[in-house]
């Protein structure tokens, strides 16, 4: 049977001479796997130029239950991006955030809060200007509610942030998984300010490299086989 469903592209493989194995986070199904025949191919159907990282998608697709591999009828990229493949920042915080989504997202199954933050979010990347340069860790933190560990805002009096626990609290963890001032406040303020407001953050760039390296820690010790990460290497050399 076909279905319309948008998705977001996370990844991309080969699988034959001309053919492409493409995963999808779908607004219909979750997460799920493609083969696209022939999209290498100079005269491609479906070519592989809409299949970057994040690009988003109108489709048509079979979809049977319990197949490893789907198949899709129609693809068009919608809304086109403007700036992400052009601009060396967007393209270089698209990179980071498509390996977070890649490695955290796990379930083949709709999920349509999350599917709508996904998208919304890459859509408001390719027109910001400029692009706030703590973007990608307003992103990260706000992706925790969809996951199921998003902390609790901080009280009165919690100057650390015990990363293992998900909880701001009072007296210093005795493991070394924790925030401590100043980067509790930054962290804090990511996590509780609004998307129009994320403009007017400051954060020092040493500290916000150090945030950053934090923030994966976090997501490490809250979805299993995270495994390493590495775009933001190339992220933080293009924000220092």
């Amino acid at each position: 049977m076909l279905h319309k469903t948008r998705g977001v592209v996370l990844k991309t493989t080969d699988y034959s001479e001309s053919s492409l194995v493409v995963q999808l986070f779908t607004e219909k199904f979750g997460l799920q796997s493609y083969l696209i025949n022939g999209a290498r191919k100079p005269r491609a159907k479906i070519s592989a130029t809409i299949l970057q990282p994040l690009h988003l998608l109108d489709l048509v697709v079979y979809h049977r239950e319990g197949n490893g591999l789907q198949r899709i009828a129609e693809a068009r990229q919608q809304p086109v991006f403007q700036h992400i493949p052009y601009d060396i920042l967007k393209r270089s915080v698209a990179l980071f955030l498509n390996e977070m989504l890649y490695k955290s997202l796990r379930q083949p199954s709709p999920d349509q809060p999350l599917f709508e933050f996904v998208y919304n979010a890459v859509t408001w990347l390719d027109t910001l200007e400029p692009v706030p340069p703590d973007f990608h860790l307003f992103f990260l933190l706000r992706l925790t509610r969809f996951l199921g560990f998003s902390p609790a805002p901080p009280k009165p009096g919690q100057s650390f942030f015990d990363l293992k626990d998900g909880v701001f609290c009072r007296t210093l963890p005795a493991h070394a998984f924790v925030l401590q001032p100043p980067h509790t406040a930054y962290f804090a303020e990511l996590l509780t300010c609004s998307p129009e407001r994320l403009a007017e953050i400051r954060i020092p760039v040493a500290d916000r490299r150090f945030l950053l390296g934090r923030v994966i820690d976090f997501y490490r010790l809250h979805i299993e086989h995270l495994g390493e990460i590495k775009s933001h290497e190339v992220l933080e050399a293009v924000l220092s």
